[in-house]
């Protein structure tokens, strides 16, 4: 049965007993809490299993490429379609859809056969992941209508992300020293046929009081600008501007001009866009979309030069650095739960870029991070960075949502996660740009030794195995020594593109 969503309510208005949530609600929150979980392991333990993948499967470099852009490209360019398709037909109704073939395609991935089949199985995982996000924040946004408690209930949520950040070295970790590579995606079944169980069960259906027919055209446009937007960004990270480059941008920016006219002609003609565009007018979805891709360009782009620093600078194992880290993810968890007491006493426009700043100021430590120490100056940087993330990452969904009619939660939740997306491309191809570009100024690679080194920290500690005792302690040494310098200049350009967004963002909401 459809169900009737009330509009957003101020949360200076009285409580009633109607619009606060029962344990009912709370426990549905915790079925939410698992396809969360389930996403962000996923997005991360990948990066554990790749050198038992490439030893069973033998993908050349391109194909091991795509078996890692596969999902997140699929995942940004549906994201926003399925975001409306739930509105249209059901929010639960996708969200058993997703979960159904999450859990299908983790079996096919888990076995495949050759590096093809693995790139496949990857795309369809974003496929089906896409359906996940969009529709869990708009049940949450029904489940939840008092403002007070959607606060808590999107910190407790949120705290799925961090979580499997967190999990994620642990599990892979473990996984892969007792069972075969394919196990990091097996163990995506048990928590899917869980899910197939209490989504039913626990979670209500809900959709667009009159729903019309989804646009397909409008359907290809978005798809024709997301995907390759997001492909361009990455290859100009790995590649600079080439011609490619070039040409896939084209195409993205092309598609977006089209796909804009098309919504505004559609509305004009008193049909349904893919996507609402009037949902950009309210200042609080703009900036806090903005702060959400901040705040995911600087997670990336930390754990990017956070786990090259910690292995190949300081030798520690995987398990030890992702251990290292754990402290930053539990910063995020209780920021988060803390950002819900603290919006009752403080606005938006103080909190937002107070977590900005505080995340800021992680980035800045670690511009003073050495080549041959740091493990407690990184800790605390992460700390800072995972206090910022969960105090700004809890209070911006909040103001998306409800920013937004209820009826519309789907695709203002998928404009968020896009968000997402695309701040943790850039995160990736803009600061690993500039550590690569700067390690390659600063590194002396010895006659003789593997080409390799002078492009990744990596290779030149591969390359020095290979060469006499003098010649590969002076290549780590220098090798070493410009990663940190490397590390040095990224760190300040993350610094500054925080303490931006935190300006923009407290200009944005000034009136909140």
């Amino acid at each position: 049965m459809t169900a009737t969503l009330p509009a957003p309510r101020s949360s200076s208005l009285p409580t009633t007993a109607r619009t606060r949530a029962g344990l009912r609600e709370w426990l549905a929150l915790a079925v939410l809490f698992l396809p969360t979980l389930l996403v962000a392991v996923d997005n991360t333990v990948l990066g554990f299993a790749l050198p038992a993948i490439s030893t069973a499967l033998a993908p050349d470099a391109t194909t091991l490429l795509w078996i890692v852009d596969a999902y997140p490209l699929a995942l940004a360019g549906l994201l926003v379609t399925m975001g409306t398709l739930g509105d249209r037909i059901g929010r639960r109704r996708l969200l058993m859809i997703g979960v159904t073939g999450f859990g299908a395609v983790s079996l096919l991935a888990a076995f495949a056969t050759d590096a093809a089949h693995l790139v496949v199985a990857r795309a369809l995982l974003g496929v089906f992941g896409a359906m996940l996000m969009p529709s869990v924040l708009a049940i949450l946004r029904m489940l939840f209508v008092d403002r007070a408690q959607r606060r808590l209930a999107l910190a407790i949520w949120a705290t799925g992300f961090a979580a499997g950040a967190a999990l994620a070295p642990l599990v892979g970790g473990l996984l892969l020293e007792h069972f075969w590579w394919g196990s990091v995606f097996a163990a995506n079944v048990p928590v899917t046929v869980l899910l197939l169980v209490a989504v039913p069960t626990m979670l209500p259906e809900s959709r667009m009081a009159v729903p019309e027919r989804l646009d397909l055209v409008g359907v290809v446009l978005s798809l024709l600008a997301a995907v390759p937007g997001v492909l361009a960004i990455k290859l100009v990270g790995e590649h600079g501007i080439t011609p490619e480059v070039v040409l896939t941008a084209g195409v993205a920016v092309a598609a977006g001009v089209a796909f804009v006219r098309r919504c505004r002609a559609r509305v004009r003609a008193g049909r349904a866009p893919l996507i609402d565009l009037d949902l950009f007018a309210a200042p609080a979805l703009r900036v806090s979309v903005l702060a959400n891709a901040t705040t995911m360009f600087a997670c990336t782009g930390l754990l990017f030069f956070a786990a090259q620093y910690l292995q190949l600078v300081l030798g520690h194992s995987p398990m030890q650095a992702g251990l290292l880290l754990v402290p930053g993810m539990v910063a995020t968890i209780v920021a988060g739960l803390g950002a819900a007491a603290l919006a009752r006493r403080f606005p938006l426009r103080l909190l937002v870029p107070s977590g900005l700043t505080t995340a800021a100021a992680g980035y800045a430590l670690c511009t003073m991070l050495g080549a041959g120490s740091g493990e407690l100056t990184l800790l605390v940087a992460s700390v800072l960075l995972g206090a910022g993330i969960g105090l700004s990452e809890t209070l911006t969904n909040d103001a998306i949502l409800a920013a937004v009619p209820a009826d519309r939660a789907g695709a203002a939740s998928a404009v968020s996660e896009t968000g997402y997306e695309v701040g943790a491309v850039l995160g990736t191809a803009v600061l690993g740009s500039v550590l690569s570009a700067v390690y390659r100024a600063g590194v002396e690679v010895p006659a003789g030794a593997d080409a390799a080194a002078s492009q990744t920290l990596g290779g030149a500690v591969d390359a020095a195995v290979t060469l006499p005792a003098p010649a590969g302690t002076a290549l780590l040494d220098s090798a070493r020594e410009a990663f940190a310098t490397g590390v040095d200049v990224t760190a300040g350009v993350g610094t500054a593109v925080l303490l931006a967004v935190a300006v923009t963002v407290a200009v944005g909401l000034r009136s909140r």
